[in-house]
C-alpha cells in the first residue's frame, strides 16, 4: 500500500481491547508494520505476526508517525501522555495522534489547542470514532466518522481505510459529533426493540417469528440483524457493554446544548441508560435493555 506519492507510514496503536485488537490486526496486514502498547503484554499472535511491542507509550512514539489510541475516553487518553515514559516524551518529530474513543468534541478541540502549544505544532489531531461494533471491526468494515485538518484526514484516512470506510465530515471535533448523532439512534432503536420483544411475548407472540418478519420491513435495521439472536435468548453477555452508552448520551446533549437543540427523546434515552446502570446492568450488551424493560 506504499508508492512514490506515499511512503510508508510507521503506525503506533494503544487500546487492543475488542474493538482495538481486530482493528490492529488489519493495520498490520495491510501497513506491514506495527508498533503496539497497552497496560500489560498479552497479545503474541500480534507480536507473532510481525508487530513490535513498546514498554511504554513514549517507546511507542518514538517508532511512529501516527499513533491510534482506541481507548474508552479522554481521561484514559489523558493518562498515556503524560510522565517521563508518556507519549508526549517520545514527540521528537510530527505525529498525528488519531483519537478512536467517543469523547466530547469540544474537549477534543481543547486537548488538540494544548498539544499543539506544548509540542510547536508537532502533534496534530484528528478525531475518528467509529461504528460498526465488534462484528464491524473484525470484518473490516467499520464507519469511520472523522474530523480535523483536511491534509491530516486525508493522511488518517491512509492510515484507517484497512479497518473501514473513513469520511471527513468537517474540522476537528466533527467526527465526535456524528458519534453522538449514531449514538442517539442506537439507544433509541435498541430501547425500541426491547420494548417491542417484551410486549410482543406477554402478548402470546414468540419474539423469534416476530422479528424474523419485522426484520424484513421498515423494522429492519443493521441492529436489528446483529442482536436479535442475543435479544430473544436474552444473551446478555457483552459484545459491546451498555454502560458505555451513558457518557455518549451525555457528549450528545452537550452538542444539543452547543447547537441551541431541544431534543424529544434525548432526555428519555438519558434517564433509561442511567436507571439501567443504577440496577446493575451496566456491564451487559446492550440488549440487557430488554431486562430493563422487564423489570420496571
Amino acid at each position: 500500500m506504499t508508492d512514490d506519492a506515499h511512503p510508508p507510514l510507521r503506525v503506533g496503536v494503544v487500546g487492543l481491547g475488542a474493538m482495538g485488537l481486530p482493528m490492529a490486526e488489519h493495520l498490520l496486514e495491510a501497513h506491514g508494520a506495527l508498533a503496539i502498547t497497552g497496560r500489560t503484554r498479552r497479545h503474541p499472535s500480534l507480536e507473532s505476526a510481525g508487530a513490535t511491542w513498546c514498554e511504554t507509550p513514549r517507546a511507542l512514539a518514538e517508532r511512529s508517525d501516527a499513533v491510534f489510541a482506541m481507548v474508552p475516553d479522554l481521561p484514559e487518553l489523558e493518562g498515556l501522555l503524560e510522565g517521563d515514559d508518556g507519549l508526549l516524551a517520545g514527540v521528537a518529530h510530527p505525529l498525528l495522534l488519531l483519537i478512536g474513543s467517543t469523547s466530547s468534541a469540544t474537549r477534543v478541540r481543547a486537548l488538540a489547542a494544548d498539544l499543539a502549544e506544548r509540542t510547536d505544532g508537532r502533534v496534530r489531531v484528528v478525531d475518528c470514532p467509529v461504528s460498526g461494533g465488534e462484528d464491524g471491526a473484525r470484518a473490516g468494515t467499520l464507519s469511520i466518522m472523522m474530523g480535523g485538518d483536511e491534509a491530516d484526514a486525508a493522511l488518517a484516512a491512509r492510515v484507517l481505510a484497512p479497518c473501514g470506510t473513513p469520511v471527513r465530515l468537517g474540522p476537528l471535533g466533527a467526527g465526535e459529533v456524528a458519534k453522538s448523532c449514531n449514538q442517539l439512534v442506537v439507544s433509541a432503536t435498541m430501547l425500541a426493540l426491547a420494548e417491542a420483544t417484551v410486549l410482543a411475548e406477554r402478548s402470546g407472540i414468540d419474539p423469534g417469528q416476530l422479528w424474523e418478519l419485522l426484520g424484513g420491513g421498515y423494522a429492519g435495521s443493521n441492529l436489528l440483524r446483529s442482536r436479535r439472536d442475543k435479544l430473544v435468548a436474552r444473551d446478555y453477555s457483552p459484545s459491546g457493554v451498555a454502560k458505555y452508552m451513558v457518557k455518549d448520551l451525555a457528549f450528545a446533549d452537550d452538542v444539543a446544548a452547543e447547537t441551541r437543540t431541544h431534543p424529544v427523546l434525548l432526555p428519555a434515552l438519558r434517564a433509561a441508560f442511567d436507571e439501567l446502570v443504577e440496577r446493575g446492568l451496566g456491564d451487559d450488551d446492550l440488549v440487557v435493555t430488554r431486562r430493563l424493560v422487564e423489570e420496571r
